[in-house]
């Protein structure tokens, strides 16, 4: 049986379209329309992940659609809303060096150049400029946004050793 950590959230049923079973999808992908180049597609029924076939999809509007084989009427799509969407992680396409997807940088732990422990990553927000770490210290309940600017601000990140180094202060 497959764990949850084999597989990364890519997005999440958002609604009905249309008469003919698709589905309207909520991304997490960037771009959004990067979602329709998974197949298969894994979705979250009763906790477990279920393999499903794309039948199509495109962007509609700012969203996207998503047509599976099995699923050809509205009424069955009802029930599929708020389920969330998935891949394995063996369907990513590899990164070069000094890129990362969000999905490997969440809970990795925070450390600044004085070997001191800021937080974990609990997630990661879009700026304009640059990609920002939301690190959350639970013992001291703290939080900081720290920009993810490789070399200037971020200096190693270590997936094996779960750990990103950055030159930042406690008291930023």
């Amino acid at each position: 049986m497959a764990t949850s950590e084999e597989f990364v959230p890519v997005g999440k049923v958002s609604g009905v379209f249309g008469v003919k079973g698709w589905m309207k999808i909520f991304s997490f992908t960037e771009p959004r329309k990067n979602i329709l180049s998974y197949s298969p597609i894994y979705m979250s029924r009763k906790g477990e992940w279920v393999e499903m076939k794309v039948s199509g999809g495109r962007v509609q509007g700012k969203g996207v659609v998503l047509g599976l084989v099995d699923v050809t009427d509205p009424d069955q799509v009802l029930p599929l809303i708020g389920s969330e969407l998935a891949i394995k992680r063996s369907q990513l396409k590899p990164t070069a060096r000094d890129e990362f997807y969000w999905s490997q940088l969440i809970g990795l732990t925070v450390t600044n150049l004085n070997d001191e422990t800021l937080g974990q990553v609990d997630s990661l927000l879009e700026t304009g400029a640059h990609d920002v770490l939301l690190v959350k210290d639970k013992e001291h309940k703290t939080e900081q946004l720290i920009p993810f600017v490789m070399e200037d601000i971020v200096q190693r990140v270590d997936l094996d050793k779960g750990l990103i180094q950055v030159d930042w202060e406690l008291d930023y």
